[in-house]
């Protein structure tokens, strides 16, 4: 259990890296999903299935809302991914 928890705290960590690493709202959202799936599931383990279940009924609902505005706002025919140098440069702190 103790690996387990573990294992979600990196992958919380890695995934908040993803969201603020990544220029481009298309690519950021995913590491934004991803991040709040992995801390209701590390609630969820911690016996707080509730507060979970509504946390991510909360998250998703709100980060659909600032994804469609964030995306009209910035209409990129050719977003930048995380394969991107720049992009590997911002999320080890390089440039």
């Amino acid at each position: 259990m103790v690996y387990f928890l573990l294992f979600l705290a990196v992958c919380f960590v890695l995934g908040g890296l993803a969201v603020a690493s990544n220029p481009s709202p298309y690519y950021g959202v995913v590491g934004l999903v991803f991040t709040s799936v992995v801390g209701c599931g590390w609630l969820v383990s911690l016996g707080m299935s509730f507060v979970g279940l509504v946390l991510l009924m909360v998250y998703l609902g709100g980060m659909l809302v600032v994804f469609v505005y964030s995306v009209s706002l910035a209409a990129d025919p050719f977003p930048e991914g995380w394969g991107d140098w720049r992009v590997l440069g911002y999320g080890v702190c390089i440039v």
